[in-house]
């Protein structure tokens, strides 16, 4: 496999842009080698400058639940190009994907359209803070909510101590207000919210976190959660921009039975289009400008081409919940012919699976919070990750992402990979 024309990209993109990336995981470094420079992509495929073709697990992080360049999304795009490209101004394109919205995610009876998921969880909390009059809020350690400053914060010493910035820019005034908590952890919730009483605006998590690998939520963690919530008056959030729409038409609210008070979207919306969303009660999201005095704006939210994407994806997957059924019996054939592999190579490395999103852990150990995940070997990840590229299969460049599985994916599509999952891991002992 030759990548010249993406290494000699990679070089000259370092001269003008930080790292050669815009977003740094697709630099390579937890993997080692150079990025992969993509050129185009089609159903479970994506072609890299150098012409290289790849089966691909990843879908955008998330919205290509049709694989990639779906005929049906690809004409709502052309079809809106005709009009123009953004007017900053209403369109009834949101009036109607809000409309749908509201009618397939169960907490949300008004929503606001953003351009990313960053700029959903930001406003989510804005508005949270606003609602409530208080100023704090609790995340989970190794959850992803974009990089907001007040989400990239670390955890202190001790249950109850304040967040200390994970960056360099965020300021300690900015962390004071953010509390962490290990996922999957009710006791240390509890202990959060008596050392904080009355303090405290929202608790944001990913329900079904993706961002320290695929990690799912004990049984009655979440119900746990919603119960505190209620009785602290804690606005409960619930980031679903990997979630929603994926796990069920509904998100992961719907297939765990736990409504939140407000929930992020984002990906699937668009149709793979930058696009965000938060909503949530109707009685919270009035208090948004300029219905209510929090402020939130954007010159291209609610832009018509990324309305017209999302506005038919989402229809789609509305009309045809059979979708589902697909996404759920293509993740249960891919991750039963992983294990297999695994027993027969005498490995006990950990699969995380829900639907159409797993992850496979380098550790022997279940898990099921940050600290769990953090054990496994990310250099036989390293290595395991190369051996797949080489053989036609894109991963994710890390140990600590969930991987997404599109409708593209056919018996045969599955073999290959499964096929070369073993062959990989015999490479990486």
């Amino acid at each position: 496999m030759k990548i010249t024309h993406s290494k000699a990209l990679f070089e000259k993109a370092k001269i003008y842009i930080p790292g050669g990336v815009n977003s740094p995981v697709r630099a390579f470094r937890a993997v080692g080698g150079d990025p992969i420079f993509i050129k185009r992509a089609d159903g479970a495929y994506i072609y890299d400058e150098d012409d290289n073709a790849y089966i691909e697990l990843i879908n955008s992080w998330g919205p290509m639940i049709l694989g990639h360049n779906h005929p049906m999304i690809k004409e709502a795009i052309i079809r809106a190009l005709e009009f123009g490209t953004s007017y900053g101004a209403p369109t009834a394109k949101e009036v109607e994907i809000a409309e749908l919205i509201a009618s397939m995610v169960p907490s949300v009876e008004k929503v606001r359209m953003v351009n990313s998921g960053t700029e959903a969880t930001m406003s989510a909390i804005r508005v949270a803070r606003g609602y409530t009059g208080r100023d704090k809020f609790i995340k989970m350690e190794g959850h992803y909510h974009g990089h907001g400053d007040s989400f990239l914060i670390s955890a202190g010493s001790g249950a109850i101590t304040m967040g200390n910035p994970d960056s360099p820019g965020v300021t300690k005034g900015t962390a004071k207000d953010t509390l962490l908590a290990p996922y999957n952890d009710l006791e240390a919730i509890e202990k959060l919210v008596a050392a904080n009483k009355g303090e405290i605006a929202a608790l944001i998590l990913e329900p079904v976190p993706g961002n320290m690998g695929l990690v799912l939520p004990k049984d009655g963690y979440l119900q746990g959660i919603r119960k505190i919530c209620n009785r602290e008056g804690i606005v409960l959030i619930f980031d679903e921009v990997m979630t929603g729409f994926r796990l069920a038409k509904g998100g992961a609210q719907e297939l765990f039975g736990v409504i939140p008070d407000m929930t992020t979207l984002g990906k699937i919306i668009g149709g793979g289009l930058p696009v965000g969303a938060y909503g949530g009660k109707k009685e919270i999201m009035e208090f948004v400008s300029p219905a209510g005095p929090v402020y939130q704006a954007g010159t291209l939210s609610g832009n018509p081409i990324a309305m017209a994407a999302g506005l038919t994806m989402l229809k789609h997957l509305n009309q045809n919940p059979e979708v589902y059924t697909t996404l759920n019996n293509i993740g249960d054939k891919l991750v039963k012919g992983f294990q297999t592999s695994l027993d027969k190579l005498g490995l006990n490395y950990r699969i995380n699976h829900i639907g159409s999103m797993y992850s496979l852990f380098f550790t022997d150990q279940e898990v099921f919070d940050f600290e769990s995940a953090k054990k496994s070997d990310t250099v036989r990840f390293g290595k395991y990750f190369q051996g797949m590229l080489k053989r036609g299969i894109y991963l994710a460049p890390s140990q600590y992402e969930s991987l997404f599985l599109s409708t593209a994916l056919n018996d045969e599509l599955i073999k290959r990979v499964i096929r070369a999952n073993e062959e990989s891991l015999k490479e990486s002992l």
